[in-house]
This record gives structure tokens, sequence and C-alpha cells, in this order.
């Protein structure tokens, strides 16, 4: 009899388990902003990127890009990205404030109309650039803009990382859920899971090879968006980051897109 109850409390154990009983969301808003502390005090951020665009078939190109980041203080990160090459996106430069609770601002400065074209809140989850890659993805994920399921532990790549569902708050998000993997002793990102308004599986990003600057913060060398539904691939691969390099807000004006060189 005894035997009988204890394999039924393991036999329920183990449902609640797998059916997410345990979860926790108390836990996981904890996590978020222990890992979005961990990064703070970096200031500003300058690296030189290459992206990577891939179509189902393996056929890819490739664009020069440069990436400015200012660390937001009330408000969210703004970052600035300007394409060197090749020579049809030449010019063109990507500008990003993002709000820790509105919707972000962001901006898109078209060298050939000489215009600045302010980028929709409706349209955040529109691929950025021909890119994997969407609007909403490029702006700095604020720890305000979701709200966080612990959903377990698990092992990625060698790792022991926290399993943690982030729900976004704004209703013109592209995504219903994102699953994400970070991993307990330094709470990187190294996976994430994105599902559509259907919730069925439509990206995943992984990011690697990961270096630290300044003692504190690290910095992912290559990131790899995949498509599921499309079987596209785009690559971000990072080089020559320098941290705290005296840049001011005014860097990052909506004015400085048509100063870009």
């Amino acid at each position: 009899m005894k035997l009988a109850t204890a394999t039924m409390f393991v036999a329920i154990a183990s449902a609640c388990i797998t059916t997410g009983a345990f979860a926790s969301p108390e836990k996981g808003l904890e996590i978020a902003i222990e890992a979005d502390s961990r990064d703070k005090g970096f200031g500003d951020s300058t690296a030189q990127m290459t992206m990577i665009l891939m179509d189902k078939y393996g056929q890819s190109t490739e664009r020069a890009i440069r990436n400015r980041t200012f660390e937001g203080d009330n408000e969210g990160d703004k970052s600035l990205v300007i394409f060197d090459s090749p020579g049809d996106v030449r010019g063109t430069a990507f500008l990003s404030h993002t709000k820790k609770a509105d919707s972000d601002d962001q901006w898109l400065y078209l060298p050939a109309l000489k215009r600045v074209k302010r980028i929709a809140s409706s349209n955040k989850a529109g691929p950025f650039m021909g890119s994997e890659f969407s609007y909403e993805d490029i702006a700095s994920q604020e720890v305000e803009k979701y709200t966080y399921n612990y959903l377990r532990d698990e092992e990625l790549n060698g790792l022991d990382c926290f399993v943690v569902e982030y729900d976004p708050v704004d209703p013109k998000s592209g995504y219903k859920r994102q699953i994400v993997w970070m991993d307990k002793a330094e709470y990187r990102v190294h996976k994430i899971d994105f599902y559509d308004r259907k919730d069925a599986l439509l990206k995943t990003l992984t990011y690697e090879d990961y270096n630290q600057y300044l003692d504190k913060f690290w910095r992912s060398n290559r990131l790899v968006m995949i498509n599921h539904q499309t079987g596209k691939k785009t690559e971000l691969v990072f080089a020559d980051w320098k941290l705290q390099t005296g840049m001011t807000e005014r860097d990052f004006e909506k004015s400085a897109l048509k100063r870009t060189r």
C-alpha cells in the first residue's frame, strides 16, 4: 500500500513538472532583473559587425556595419546602426530609442532619398533590412517590456541554465512569447526560441563566442537567427568591441542620422 502510494506521488510530481505546475513568475522576474543589473554601467559601446544573409538554398550576401550603443538611465538604451557596404545600402542608418514602458522610437535614414523615415509601432515585427531580425529584435530588451515565468533548470551546451518564458507586454509585438536559456554562472543569454502570434515556433536565436570586457561586461561575437518557417538564416558577427568610449546622447539624436559617415 505504501509502495503504491509512493509510486503514485512520483507520477503526479513528474506530471506537474512536465506541465509547468512549478513554474514561477516571481523567480522569472528575479532572474531578468539580475541579468539586467549585471550589465549596468557599461556607458556606451562600439563594434564592427558583419551581417550575413542566407536564403533557404544556402546562398549568402554580406553587409558591413558599424554598431553604436548608449546606455540609458531613466529610459532604455539608444542604438545606432550604420551600413558601410555593399553600395546599395551604404550610408543607410538606423536609430532606436528604446522605451521601458511605451513603444520604442525608431528611425531609418535612406541616403538615396536623403530622408529620415519613422518606423511605425505597427511595423516593429517587420524584417530589419531584409534580415531574419525584426525591428523589435534590434532594440534593447528592457525588463519592463515583458512579464516573466521561470520554467525549469536545463543544461545547454554543457552549461547549467535557467529556462524562462518572456511574454511581451506590447500587444503590437510580433511574438506571443519567447523561451530564453540563460546560464546560471554569468546570467548570459545563450538561446531564444521565438513563437509567433499563433504560438507556433517562428525563429531561434543563438549567442556564441562570449568575451568579457572591463572585467565585467559580456558580449557575444556571433549571433545566429534561424527562421524555421522560411528556412532563411541571418548571422551577425561582431569584432573590435570598445566600451566607455565617451559618446554622449547628442550622438544618438535624430539629427545625427544625416551626419553619419
